[in-house]
């Protein structure tokens, strides 16, 4: 039986991506913490492509493209990191991307361009991925775009976070703080018990609003898997118009994804599945005769600038990471260090500033 009043150092509300890696990231700084987790398999990491994309998305000039494109290049030290520690291949993939454009005013893009990105016309573009359809007028290609698997990363953070210690419990739903008159937390009250800490850090994701006044909703994408007939065709992410289609190294490739505001509502549903497989086989007939393998969906946190939450809290111990939309898995490098630096040496960053809660709510309308 867990005793949940134990005092702890540290406890992570959340299980999921961010919680693991965050932490991950303070064991490897010395510091002990705990993760209260509901249910693992829930976490967007499970659902997610994987794609590794600040420059494919067109990410304008600002807090959240620097936030992005540092994370980026954090991630093959990150990686590394991890799996020397596990002895796992967490699937990390520098395959570049391209952004196929079927349509002419589609061609300028006001974005930061990084060096050695550049535009393909039609004839450059057969020579890095043949395929496209005849409407397809030429597409971007950013090489230091990339893609990580996703099912792969979740077995290598759980395995880095028990080598170095974490505790990380599973199956507690956190039910509401303890906090006093002044508006420091004492305490968590969940369905196995209290459990009180010195700091907490919420990473809830999808669900952060049941614990606090945040603007973070879930949006639903749906996604499957499709298996070629033969040889793999796909060598690179191709990141479309409401599509991308992610090629492992296996040869599967992963079709996504719809973004639904139907709150939690589960399951795959018909429209969603031919929505997607209309988009693959218009951008690239020949995925019409692949197998499909699998589908799933997940729920993606989201804020309404779509721009995640992080740093210090509305209470003087309580940290927030969390809201990360479509970014958290590119993000979890930057998140990890971030919040490391601000929890254990109060050092910020102007990173941090941009992702306020405070920008969606004055403080004093904020309570625990």
């Amino acid at each position: 039986m867990i005793l949940g009043d134990e005092q702890r150092d540290i406890l992570i509300i959340g299980g999921g991506t961010m919680g693991l890696a965050i932490a991950i990231e303070l064991a490897l700084r010395g510091a002990r913490s705990t993760v209260l987790s509901r249910q693992f398999r829930e976490a967007a990491l499970h659902a997610a492509a994987g794609m590794l994309a600040p420059q494919a998305e067109g990410l304008p000039a600002g807090a959240m493209w620097n936030l992005c494109t540092a994370s980026r290049n954090l991630y093959p030290s990150w990686i590394d990191k991890l799996e020397q520690l596990t002895g796992l291949d967490a699937g990390y993939w520098p395959c570049g991307i391209l952004a196929p454009v079927t349509d002419e005013r589609q061609r300028d893009r006001s974005h930061p361009m990084e060096p050695d990105s550049r535009w393909l016309d039609t004839s450059e573009l057969v020579n890095y991925q043949p395929g496209f359809a005849e409407s397809v007028l030429g597409a971007w290609w950013f090489p230091q775009d990339g893609q990580v698997n996703t099912r792969n990363l979740a077995k290598v953070l759980v395995s880095a976070a028990r080598i170095l210690g974490v505790e990380v419990i599973e199956g507690i739903t956190v039910q509401r703080f303890q906090q006093t008159p002044r508006g420091e937390i004492t305490a968590l009250e969940s369905d196995r018990g209290r459990w009180s800490a010195g700091i907490y850090i919420l990473a809830t994701g999808a669900w952060a609003q049941s614990l606090l006044p945040l603007p973070v909703t879930p949006r639903k994408g749906q996604m499957l898997a499709l298996k070629p007939p033969g040889q793999p065709l796909l060598k690179h992410v191709i990141f479309g118009d409401q599509l991308y289609l992610v090629p492992r190294r296996s040869g599967k490739v992963v079709v996504g994804a719809t973004s639904e505001n139907v709150g939690f509502q589960e399951g795959t549903t018909v429209a969603g599945l031919q929505a997607l497989l209309n988009r693959a086989t218009a951008l690239i007939p020949e995925l019409a005769s692949y197998e499909v393998i699998d589908t799933w969906w997940g729920y993606r946190p989201a804020t309404p600038d779509d721009l995640p939450i992080l740093g210090q809290g509305p209470a003087a111990n309580l940290y927030l990471a969390t809201g990360h939309y479509r970014n958290g898995i590119l993000l979890a490098p930057i998140t990890a260090k971030l919040m490391a630096n601000l929890i254990l040496h109060q050092t910020g960053d102007r990173h941090l500033k941009a992702f306020s809660w405070q920008r969606f709510q004055a403080p004093s309308e904020a309570r625990v």
